[in-house]
């Protein structure tokens, strides 16, 4: 049997060993934080924020739809989440082109978007029918579709992203701002395109100024419009302004005394953004919306112009899966074909 003075000397020992080795860990310990980093740095993937873009596939368009999403998959790195909206009777067909196809590979969610939230809310206009659409008010019910996202891009289908999506999704939103978009009078090389084709690019072009509800409003028709087949959105403010219940004010108002319609510049979907949006949202450089391919099967732009362009919309009636429409090669270069055969291009020896 040990001395008992051994076995203190023992334990004092292992006391000191003790303090040493904890003393020894707290000067040498990697802090918490950066053991965090380390870990996001080898898995680069958790750091990457989620961009959420927004895309309709309606009937007879879902063409439109993979395009684009081909397009801003192939041209950029950044983590992107495609929220692709359909209506009940669409979503298995654009499900079954994606999944079958080289878009398998992308992050999307097909959401349903139910067209009883806009009854009563359109007046019936006979002269352009495909701008009634249920899916062209999608854009007016962003929160309702997307829950979790701070900001979130919308994209019209008839578009081709050449730059990377990243950059546009970097878009600066001022300070009580729910959304930026593209001022019609943004860019020089289009205002000779704009004249060409008798395009309208100012309020008075959308909304009808005969009416005292229009003229209430006490913005100049001369004011210059903005195109909302781009959006970057806040939704935040989106929610807190309560965007959605003051553009369905407009609708419904629409409706009783027929403010805007059709027959004018943009149609039924465009004219309670500018009114709802006057004066209260930011800009998108001007690169990443270049409009109005798709309306005059005549006027063209410059290739070199289309080649630096950082985002292609064929806004208007000639669209580059129909035909006549112009500078069909850029749209065609990120079509991918209908596993099903049921979209087809019509070109003109088809």
């Amino acid at each position: 049997i040990l001395p008992l003075v051994s076995v203190n000397q023992i334990l004092l020992l292992l006391l000191v060993l003790t303090v040493c080795a904890i003393l020894y860990n707290k000067v040498h310990q990697v802090p918490l934080a950066l053991k965090n980093e380390t870990v996001d740095l080898e898995n680069p993937e958790e750091m990457e924020e989620e961009i959420p873009v927004v895309i309709c596939a309606a009937v007879g368009r879902m063409g439109a739809a993979v395009a684009a999403i081909s397009s801003i998959y192939s041209n950029t790195e950044a983590n992107v989440l495609f929220y692709i909206v359909g209506l009940k009777t669409t979503i298995p067909h654009i499900r079954k082109w994606i999944e079958n196809s080289k878009l398998k590979e992308i992050k999307f969610k097909v959401v349903e978007f139910n067209p009883m939230v806009l009854k009563g809310k359109i007046r019936q206009d006979a002269s352009r029918p495909e701008l009634l659409q249920p899916l062209n008010f999608v854009r007016f019910y962003l929160p309702l579709l997307i829950q979790k996202h701070e900001k979130v891009i919308y994209l019209d289908d008839d578009v081709i992203v050449q730059g990377d999506i990243q950059e546009l999704y970097d878009t600066k939103l001022a300070p009580g701002h729910a959304a930026a978009f593209s001022d019609d009078c943004d860019l020089p090389s289009t205002h000779e395109m704009i004249r060409s084709v008798g395009m309208q690019n100012t309020y008075m072009g959308f909304l009808d100024y005969r009416k005292q509800a229009i003229r209430d409003l006490g913005i100049s028709p001369s004011t210059c419009s903005f195109n909302p087949g781009v959006i970057v959105a806040n939704m935040t403010e989106w929610k807190h302004q309560r965007i959605t219940k003051q553009l369905e004010k407009w609708m419904q108002r629409n409706v009783e005394e027929n403010l805007y319609s059709s027959t004018l510049g943009g149609g039924v979907a465009t004219s309670p953004m500018l009114i709802v949006f006057h004066g209260k949202y930011s800009s998108i450089n001007p690169m990443w919306h270049i409009r109005h391919l798709g309306w005059s099967p005549d006027a063209r732009y410059s290739e070199q112009f289309l080649q630096e362009a950082k985002l292609l919309h064929w806004n208007g009636r000639y669209k580059p899966w129909d035909y006549p429409s112009v500078h069909t090669d850029l749209w065609e270069n990120w079509f991918i074909p209908d596993p099903s055969g049921k979209f087809k291009l019509t070109r003109p020896d088809s």
